[in-house]
């Protein structure tokens, strides 16, 4: 099992990822907008059931390749952490576009099709996957037991950490999206805080060592 005190470091790292804004946020906020509350929950479901997705195929793809490749985990590891850098570029880059101008005239759809756009905003999103590989591999050791497990208790995590989160934001959708648009100071220490955090991932992952 994952020992308690990395488990904490994961659920905070899963915070400060879920406070992130990207598509997720974006559409969840619009549909909410746009359609009101209960189709941003519906949307929500959906974004959920994508997060589990790619769960499961991470989980049981990061076993077969740590059993199956010699020196796996130090390539895993490392590409995880020029990718998380590569995350903490994009948030230190200057002039990008205010994540929270969002779309609120998005065409009212019935609750199947909300969830299925916010399922498919997940699914055929390969950065969510590469996420995953990228961070998972910092916290799984396999001398802690079975690979899948850990896992499976990382995406269990990050899942409902994710799903806290993007409730808040749908239930308070129009006063963060007025608020951040007033207040675009705020989105840029966002960026440079959330920069330095993918930067110390990053580290943390590129030293750590399999046990």
């Amino acid at each position: 099992m994952i020992p308690i005190q990395e488990l904490l470091l994961f659920v905070i790292a899963s915070i400060v990822l879920a406070i992130t804004p990207g598509p997720n946020m974006i559409y969840l906020i619009s549909r909410t907008l746009s359609q009101g509350k209960k189709a941003g929950l519906i949307s929500l479901v959906g974004v959920i059931f994508g997060f589990l997705f790619h769960i499961i195929l991470v989980s049981f793809g990061l076993t077969a390749v740590l059993f199956a490749i010699p020196y796996a985990y130090t390539i895993l590891k490392l590409t995880g952490a020029l990718y998380l850098v590569y995350l903490a570029f994009q948030a230190f880059k200057p002039n990008g576009k205010n994540i929270f101008e969002v779309e609120q005239t998005l065409k009212k759809d019935a609750p199947h099709k909300l969830f299925t756009i916010g399922f498919l905003t997940n699914v055929l999103n390969p950065k969510v996957a590469v996420f995953y590989l990228s961070l998972f591999p910092q916290f799984i050791k396999p001398a802690q037991g079975s690979i899948v497990l850990q896992s499976l208790t990382l995406g269990s995590t990050q899942l409902l950490v994710s799903f806290l989160n993007n409730l808040l934001i749908i239930l308070f959708a129009a006063k963060l999206a007025s608020f951040f648009q007033k207040k675009p100071f705020w989105v840029k220490i966002q960026k440079w805080f959330m920069g330095s955090v993918l930067l110390f991932l990053a580290a943390k992952m590129a030293l750590s060592k399999a046990k």
